[in-house]
């Protein structure tokens, strides 16, 4: 599917940015700190960084969403079975909602909400569907990591929704480009997929 920039009514439209975090992405962060990075992740923020600031500038809104691990007895945070063997670093102060990990990275700031999460769809057990419909928001933007998990379920779960859908292609990544290209192919049945420099020719055109 190919995107119509002529139809496109910004002022209806948000950019949701899907866990670009500091604990994900910054070298400081539980990720970074880990050695578990990739550069395909790294470089998302300076190429969706414009994208964020034409969408506000024309009226439309930016929502990121932010992983969460809810600390529960002790401050030992909740961590799912699956995760927890895939990311055995990860511990108590990471991803503590209102902290420096848990925060969208300097490059993307401002943002109009805050959406916080505690599964791959940034649509489960969230006020994010909430929020969008008092915002009259027909049509998301879509940008983040990792393209194969959060990406994916969340554009999914927009789709069923009736949401517009906008994939930008290179405003997401995975820990692995094949993984990654996997995950893009799968979705293009259920949403346009465009590019961050396409996407911003497209609008000033």
């Amino acid at each position: 599917m190919s995107l119509d920039f002529g139809s496109l009514d910004l002022t209806k439209t948000a950019l949701l940015l899907c866990d670009l975090q500091n604990d994900f992405i910054h070298p400081d962060g539980a990720y970074g700190r880990s050695g578990t990075t990739a550069a395909e992740i790294t470089a998302i923020p300076a190429r969706v960084a414009p994208v964020a600031q034409r969408v506000r500038a024309r009226g439309g809104c930016v929502v990121s969403t932010h992983f969460t691990l809810v600390p529960g007895r002790d401050d030992e945070p909740f961590i799912s079975e699956h995760l927890r063997a895939m990311r055995p670093f990860l511990g108590k102060g990471d991803f503590v909602a209102g902290g420096w990990g848990h925060d969208v990275v300097d490059e993307l700031h401002p943002v109009d909400a805050k959406v916080e999460k505690v599964a791959y769809s940034s649509f489960y057990m969230t006020r994010l569907e909430w929020y969008l419909r008092k915002m009259d928001v027909q049509t998301l933007i879509i940008a983040g990591i990792v393209t194969n998990g959060g990406v994916t379920s969340t554009l999914r779960d927009a789709h069923v929704r009736d949401f517009d859908c906008v994939l930008l292609e290179d405003g997401c990544a995975a820990f692995s480009v094949s993984v990654h290209d996997i995950a893009i192919d799968a979705l293009r049945p259920v949403s346009k997929v465009t590019s961050c420099a396409e996407f911003l020719s497209g609008l000033a055109s």
